[in-house]
């Protein structure tokens, strides 16, 4: 399952920053002038995930390693290494800046607006750090900024509600239609609009802009990263921008930056040094997953330790198609253990012997973290 996050903005907002943050090099233009990005750019980024290294360093054949307790980190495998740990991914699109007008085509509107359709959540990016030297290209404050966007994004959705408006023939897909219409020129994003389940499957294939899940997030300076002060910032900007805390992220990208060019015990140390215990790229990704109500299954084995992408309440056999569509057609049964039983049983043998694991049909709603390990009919 794929996951595609666009991030939207006024120029000049720190989004390019944030997008080379996210992919640990310096693959977007973060130029000081509007327009930097005109085709989005693109990048593939793991989801961290700490349960991956635990499972892969107490992966072991157990007929032929005796098994220590504790493990010793880095054993595990006949070679005596880890296996490869796959983690999921998150696809991450730098959309070049939005201004005011994009909805009538100033600026490089019209096709920026087609780039932001194609993804499935809108992480919105507000400048909330002052900087002289970095240019506000038709930027003011937070709660403008923030209000030029979601205007921007109305108007589109305006635009081809009108237009299909003016194709339906059917009195019930019209009556619909207008009432999207009625609720977008007061200002209601479709996300927030109450539809009948029937509704829901037509509106979907409208593909309004405003329809789509969105994350607020919030460029802050470093002054401002404390955990304190972060709580502080979210709390001030849901009144200001009159969102749900929920929705709000707060992220450094110019310190974010900075801690991509260090290694991963690095980062952690400086995260330590600094009171924080995740990154603001890791709550980023975290919150994408939460969104979009994304869970990872788990798969634990000499060859591969890797997570698997599923909508939450998906069964076992929908999980099953995630590996392979044939195992869906083969699915016989799921062997399903809990990451908290497997750690702390020391692996899949102890946790059978141990009661621990279970044996699933395929109706089971496969729950975050669970071990799994498909039975397939020839």
């Amino acid at each position: 399952m794929n996951l595609s996050v666009g991030i939207v903005g006024l120029p000049n907002v720190g989004k390019s920053t944030l997008f080379n943050a996210l992919l640990k090099k310096q693959q977007a233009l973060a130029a000081n002038y509007p327009f930097a990005t005109i085709e989005p750019n693109v990048g593939v980024v793991p989801v961290p995930d700490e349960r991956l290294q635990k499972l892969a360093e107490i992966v072991i054949v157990e007929e032929l390693i005796p098994r220590p307790n504790p493990l010793p980190k880095g054993e595990g495998t006949v070679s005596g290494k880890v296996p490869p740990i796959k983690p999921a991914t998150v696809e991450f699109v730098d959309i070049a800046g939005l201004v005011k007008g994009a909805a009538e085509g100033a600026g490089l509107g019209n096709k920026f607006l087609s780039h932001i359709r194609e993804v499935s959540v809108i992480a919105h990016v507000v400048r909330a750090f002052t900087d002289d030297n970095v240019v506000r290209e038709g930027s003011s404050d937070p709660e403008s900024d923030y209000g030029v966007i979601q205007t921007e994004l109305l108007l589109a959705d305006l635009q081809s509600a009108q237009n299909h408006e003016a194709r339906v023939k059917s009195p019930v897909e019209k009556s619909l239609v207008a009432r999207i219409i009625s609720d977008l020129n007061a200002g209601v994003p479709v996300r927030q609009m109450t539809f009948t389940d029937e509704e829901s499957e037509l509106v979907k294939q409208m593909f309004f802009l405003t329809a789509k899940p969105e994350i607020i997030v919030l460029n802050i300076a470093e002054d401002d990263s404390s955990i304190i002060q972060q709580k502080v910032l979210i709390q001030r900007y849901a009144d200001l921008l009159q969102a749900s805390e929920n929705k709000i992220i707060v992220v450094c990208a110019k310190m974010e930056e900075e801690m991509a060019a260090l290694s991963e015990e690095e980062q952690k140390e400086y995260l330590r040094e600094v009171g924080l215990a995740h990154s603001g790229l890791e709550k980023l990704i975290q919150k994408a997953y939460e969104t979009l109500g994304l869970i990872s299954f788990l798969t634990a084995g000499e060859k591969e330790v890797k997570a698997w992408t599923i909508k939450k309440g998906s069964n076992a056999v929908e999980a099953a198609g995630e590996i392979h569509t044939d195992f869906m057609k083969k699915f016989v049964k799921a062997e399903v253990i809990s990451f908290d039983d497997y750690i702390s049983c020391g692996g899949r043998k102890a946790a059978r012997d141990q009661g621990k694991a279970r044996l699933e049909g395929r109706d089971y709603l496969v729950q975050d973290g669970d071990v799994i390990e498909f039975k397939i009919g020839s």
